[in-house]
């Protein structure tokens, strides 16, 4: 009897990613269950983005920014960075070029993710974050990249083509790291945040003038990049929109 294939699983995550304590010739964690299974590939969501990175082959964009949220089993593990790519193909989306200059406010995961993504793609990136250092660290790791406060954002916003907004706010109450009044007509506005689909910060933007996008069109690319990865096929972005914004 011929063996199963495997399943792609878009919306699995990895639950824990600590190694077993059962030898073996290669590395023993979960996911080897996950191979045992059949299991094509895996999403790795918050807090193991970072953690499962020495139990995987990542990719060079994953290892530059020092995370994987996609994992593909169909050999041994690799792991890949799909938000990289949620990002800028949420602005081609929206008829936007990634590219010109762009301000990503934050510097966590989102943050990482975003700046390296639109530096690849040939954008000048401003990095603003709460704490300036974190803010400089990432900047020295991105080619080009400049580092700032968020006191500086409504100067930095003046001439900007792009915003992303990599953190929270605007998720567990009606707030905005960025003044309406640094908002502007010339803008595209992504708000990683998908919850909820309208935040204040994109009540803003459109009210400026601005393209405003949801943070969903950021995960439904991150997953759509990764059922492509698994599967080797176009992925049905429609179907696979209307299902993730049922959901949400």
């Amino acid at each position: 009897m011929p063996a199963a294939e495997p399943h792609p699983v878009w919306t699995s995550s990895v639950s824990s990613v600590a190694p077993s304590s059962t030898p073996c010739r290669r590395r023993c964690t979960r996911l080897d269950g996950a191979s045992a299974l059949g299991v094509a590939g895996l999403n790795v969501t918050i807090p193991f983005k970072e953690s499962v990175l020495p139990l995987v082959e990542p990719d060079p964009l994953a290892e530059r920014i020092g995370a994987v949220n996609t994992v593909d089993l169909s050999g041994e593990p690799t792991g890949h960075n799909t938000d990289a790519a949620g990002v800028t193909r949420a602005f081609e989306h929206h008829d936007v070029s990634p590219s010109g200059t762009a301000v990503v406010v934050g510097a966590g995961g989102a943050g990482r993710a975003a700046a390296f993504a639109l530096a690849d793609a040939g954008a000048d990136v401003r990095i603003a974050n709460r704490t300036v250092p974190r803010a400089e660290a990432l900047a020295e790791a991105v080619s080009g990249a400049d580092a700032h406060g968020l006191d500086g954002l409504e100067e930095l916003l003046a001439d900007a083509d792009l915003l992303v907004n990599a953190t929270s706010v605007g998720m567990e109450a009606d707030e905005t790291p960025v003044p309406a009044a640094a908002l502007h007509g010339d803008l595209a506005v992504l708000d990683a945040v998908y919850t909820p689909l309208e935040t204040r910060l994109l009540r803003e933007a459109a009210a400026a003038g601005a393209t405003a996008i949801d943070g969903a069109w950021m995960l439904l690319f991150q997953g759509i990049e990764a059922f492509e990865l698994w599967t080797g096929r176009s992925a049905p972005v429609e179907a696979m929109n209307r299902a993730l914004r049922a959901a949400l």
